[in-house]
């Protein structure tokens, strides 16, 4: 009657022993760390770059305890804080400004549990120390970039229709429009109405012209702002996710704000150069070059700019690939910026069986490219990327044909190199500068201190909820208590597999889950107990009571569960956090109060045939 199939009991020791691997590693704690990272798309973390860290901590009498490379960033795990700071001031002073070097903290787990992919929990801000920044937006920049782009669109949309104009400028917050009759601004407006539906259209004369006005729509200006702000918070998370930073919070906070929170980071000044790393992406021509494949060569130029004879207008860049360096006179002109940019994927060209980047434009960007190769044919444009005020070029590839708004790249020696240029591309697209305006730095005494607290509150509650049970319910009390702690172990488990994020609301859910979980056994003990006293035989009372318990159970188990799928979809930050861990729990809570402890009963009281009285107080 109280027997289980051996297949389950295997299937409960296979999940505790499981459970027991994946929560493991929280128990071995962090290190101080540093962690060295290109800033450069030509760079790579690579095994030359691991040489060079692990040669100069050789020359410099630092011994590690663990230097290993990951796919963006080279590692080394420390013995303490002052090895810590002394390895970053080496490193820093021998890779020199290409290479951030930044000081963090990695988990001093094994390595065999570490070839598990058996990690700890992400620590949230207010456990683990960090860095927290408030970014505000430049709104009134974004409305003036619009207004500077539709300036050029204007001209093109009226060359396109033949419509003669005596100019385009900007006059504040308007466009000003000029023709020389009524019946050719008639024309004129009527046709920029048609493209441009989110701009206001007046006539206004003076004396000699005839002029149209142009203004942003209120509506229009929301949408602008509105996703200049989602076009940031984009970038942001693609760039701190590129510098390995574990468990980044970024998200909007008002109308024109980001929170920025970057765990684990304990030098500010390194965190706010992480933030510099978002970068501009822009498209311009290129006016000279040395290559002699297209019809842009003149080393005579690229000569004289050397020289500093750079002609007014111009940008002298320099292309870095295969270890070689190319001098390129970029036009300053911009053809179109990330701004623009709405896809950026590396895929393999069915023809050629290349890699190639295939590149997706808006409305806009889809006529000024389609504006510049129409002229450009084999001419060269360069791809830029501007970070912290340095201009890079990550590709140069001549134009083969006129293009529109979809177009490819072609030229790229592999995939890996297809993928590098779709990612900058795709991340490099900030649509508005941005400034800090507040930091806050959470020291890691203080993540120490809130996790001592956390872990003392819940094993004080934990010893008391167990002192309770084994005192009232004897026997199966203990049973209760060895269920409650495979339940913590599990959901431990759980969060350490899922990756997630520990923060205090979630200390206070792992609590509010313990104290649930026991009364799932306290209304199995009642009901056997209840079983017992109608005069039912042990075996049989045991039987029905979890029988009858297990309704009940399932019952208050799913309602706690919709209440915590809902904090989870209509929460956010810290209540979503909570809601994680206290429906992680309640699975773990059902799995441990009802199958672990019915398998420990099973094993101590199922095995006699003949049970005269059971030790349930």
């Amino acid at each position: 009657m109280n027997h289980y199939p051996l297949w389950k009991y295997l299937l409960i020791f296979g999940t505790l022993v499981l459970g027991l691997v994946y929560a493991l590693p929280n128990l071995y704690g962090e290190s101080p760390a540093v962690q060295v990272m290109p800033l450069r798309a030509h760079l790579k973390a690579d095994s030359a770059l691991l040489k060079r860290v692990e040669d100069a901590l050789k020359a410099a009498e630092i011994s590690p305890e663990v230097l290993a490379q990951d796919a963006s960033s080279i590692k080394v795990r420390l013995a303490d804080i002052d090895t810590q700071s002394k390895t970053k001031d080496v490193l820093q002073a021998q890779l020199g400004e290409d290479y951030m070097v930044a000081l963090n903290l990695q988990p001093r787990s094994p390595q065999w549990l570490a070839s598990m992919n058996a990690l700890p929990m992400y620590l949230g801000l207010d456990l683990r120390g960090g860095v927290h920044f408030l970014l505000q937006i430049d709104m009134k920049s974004v409305l003036d970039k619009t207004l500077d782009t539709s300036v050029s669109e204007f001209r093109a949309t009226l060359r396109e229709q033949n419509i003669p104009y005596a100019g385009v400028t900007r006059e504040g917050n308007s466009l000003s429009v000029r023709f020389r009759d009524d019946a050719t601004r008639g024309k004129g407006m009527a046709e920029l109405k048609q493209r441009f539906a989110g701009m206001e259209f007046n006539d206004k004369d003076s004396s000699a012209e005839f002029r149209l006005l142009a203004t942003l729509k209120p509506q229009e200006e929301q949408l602008i702002q509105k996703a200049a702000l989602q076009q940031n918070l984009t970038t942001l998370r693609n760039r701190v996710n590129e510098l390995g930073v574990a468990e980044p919070v970024i998200q909007q906070q008002g109308f024109d704000r980001i929170v920025v929170q970057l765990p684990g980071m304990q030098d500010t000044t390194r965190a706010e150069a992480i933030l510099g790393r978002t970068a501009t992406l822009q498209v311009r021509m290129v006016e000279a070059h040395e290559n002699p494949d297209s019809r842009d060569y003149s080393p005579e130029k690229i000569q004289a700019a050397k020289n500093g004879m750079i002609p007014a207008g111009t940008e002298l860049l320099y292309s870095r690939r295969d270890g070689r360096e190319e001098a390129l006179l970029l036009s300053k002109q911009v053809v179109f910026t990330g701004e623009n940019l709405t896809g950026a994927d590396a895929s393999i060209d069915q023809q050629s069986s290349g890699s190639v980047v295939s590149v997706k434009l808006d409305v806009k960007g889809g006529i000024a490219m389609k504006n510049a190769s129409r002229e450009g044919i084999k001419r060269r444009m360069a791809v830029v990327l501007i970070e912290k005020g340095k201009a890079e070029i990550l590709t140069a590839p001549t134009i083969q044909s006129e293009l529109s708004n979809r177009f490819q790249i072609t030229g790229m020696r592999n995939t890996e190199e297809a993928n590098d240029l779709a990612l900058l591309m795709r991340a490099g697209a900030l649509a508005a500068p941005m400034e800090i305006i507040e930091k806050r730095t959470v020291g890691p005494s203080l993540g120490a201190d809130n996790i001592k607290r956390g872990f003392d509150s819940t094993k004080i509650g934990f010893i008391a909820v167990a002192l309770f049970m084994i005192v009232y319910y004897l026997v199966f009390g203990g049973i209760s208590v060895l269920a409650l702690g495979a339940n913590l172990l599990l959901l431990v488990a759980l969060l350490s597999m899922l990756q997630a994020t520990l923060t205090l609301p979630g200390m206070a859910g792992i609590a509010l889950t313990l104290g649930m979980a026991i009364d799932s056994n306290v209304l199995i003990n009642e009901r056997i107990r209840e079983e017992l006293r109608n005069g039912v035989p042990p075996q049989t009372a045991i039987h029905v009571g979890y029988d009858n318990a297990f309704a009940t159970i399932l019952d208050s188990n799913i309602t706690t569960l919709i209440a915590g799928v809902a904090l989870f979809m209509f929460g956010s930050g810290p209540i979503r956090g909570f809601a994680v861990v206290l429906c992680l729990g309640i699975m773990t809570s059902m799995f441990s109060s009802v199958l672990v402890s019915r398998a420990m009963v099973n094993l101590v009281y199922g095995r006699k045939v003949r049970l005269s009285k059971v030790s349930i107080g």
